[in-house]
């Protein structure tokens, strides 16, 4: 089943975007490796005795070069988030390696944890609920400098209203002593953005950066980040459920479904040739604002995704896939395949 790229338009935009400006990604050295990552959360019954674990990230591994943007896509629940949160040094991995500019990360000391937190910058998903409300833009955007140690004051000023300026929030004057109420839901943003960048990190890690903004603003935010990714040469981890998002700034594309990841390719490869039935069900869910797809027929799958305290043994996805083939699907898990060059799928119908 091919999908062409123009099917998924978003918000009367097509495809013709920022991906067309890219050359195909060509893996350079890398700034963070994740290897067999496994993410579990311990049950408790009562407060008493295990009950088992959430499996949220259940063996994932890929790298990240410097420079390059990843989305990882996936429905709610598919484990994405704990992946993130992992990755800021939020969680700690139940095992697994993280290795960060060739240094394991589980074995930094306090000081170097926070060292490598300074170098992550973090955009989240609800601007208005990421601002304290009592602080105005200047406090917000001074905090992390005087946590890190940025004594100077006049050097403290300079990086704010830097920053600002990156983000588009000029006249800096008209936004310094504003709180984040007196602000449109884009400007917030924008604000986050600018505090994710105050540290000048090396990564930045955008959790669903624009699902809660206005449509008119959405890719206006996405294009802003591409320029400082271009701009910064920054390495950016992009969150998402939302496929129609993910052409405009992203080198690649990973799929996730149940903890694991089904699907790695190229951005363009993946929208214009997707090859796992969960990432065809994804794109098929995709909002299309075309009325001449109207009638196009999409096949989306019954059910809801598995427990990740008990997930379905073999393949993951296969109590809702139409393909499944029963004493294979149901009794193995698939190992990944490469049926296209840089085209990785874990499903049985590439063996």
């Amino acid at each position: 089943m091919n999908i062409p790229v123009q099917y998924f338009s978003h918000e009367g935009l097509t495809a013709l975007s920022i991906l067309d400006e890219q050359d195909e990604f060509k893996p350079v050295e890398s700034l963070l490796s994740i290897r067999d990552l496994h993410v579990w959360y311990e049950l408790r019954r009562f407060g008493f005795g295990r009950a088992g674990h959430v499996k949220a990230v259940d063996g994932v591994s890929f790298e990240l070069a410097h420079g390059e943007t990843i989305a990882v896509v996936g429905e709610s629940g598919c484990g994405k988030s704990s992946l993130m949160k992992t990755i800021l040094g939020l969680h700690p991995p139940t095992s697994g390696e993280l290795i960060f500019e060739g240094e394991k990360i589980s074995i930094f000391s306090d000081a170097a944890l926070q060292e490598y937190r300074f170098g992550i910058g973090y955009v989240q998903q609800d601007p208005y609920g990421a601002l304290p409300p009592f602080m105005n833009v200047e406090k917000i955007l001074e905090e992390p400098l005087v946590i890190s140690g940025v004594k100077d004051r006049t050097e403290r000023d300079r990086r704010i209203r830097r920053a600002m300026t990156e983000v588009k929030l000029h006249p800096v004057e008209d936004f310094l002593h504003k709180f984040p109420h007196m602000l449109s839901g884009g400007q917030q943003q924008r604000v986050v953005i600018a505090r994710a960048m105050i540290l000048d990190p090396k990564m930045i890690v955008a959790d669903e950066p624009v699902s809660m903004l206005d449509a008119s603003v959405r890719v206006e935010i996405l294009k802003l980040l591409h320029t400082l990714q271009e701009r910064y040469h920054l390495s950016v981890l992009y969150i998402t459920h939302d496929l129609s998002t993910v052409k405009y700034f992203s080198a690649r594309i990973f799929v996730m479904y149940a903890g694991l990841l089904v699907e790695k390719a190229e951005t363009r490869k993946l929208l214009e040739h997707p090859l796992h039935p969960y990432t065809l069900a994804l794109l098929a869910a995709t909002s299309d604002p075309d009325a001449r797809n109207s009638e196009v027929y999409r096949e989306l799958p019954s059910g809801e995704p598995p427990s990740l305290v008990n997930p379905p043994k073999g393949c993951r996805f296969h109590p809702r896939c139409s393909r499944a083939m029963s004493g294979l699907c149901d009794k193995e898990a698939p190992p990944e395949f490469e049926p296209e060059p840089n085209h990785f799928v874990a499903c049985w119908l590439y063996e």
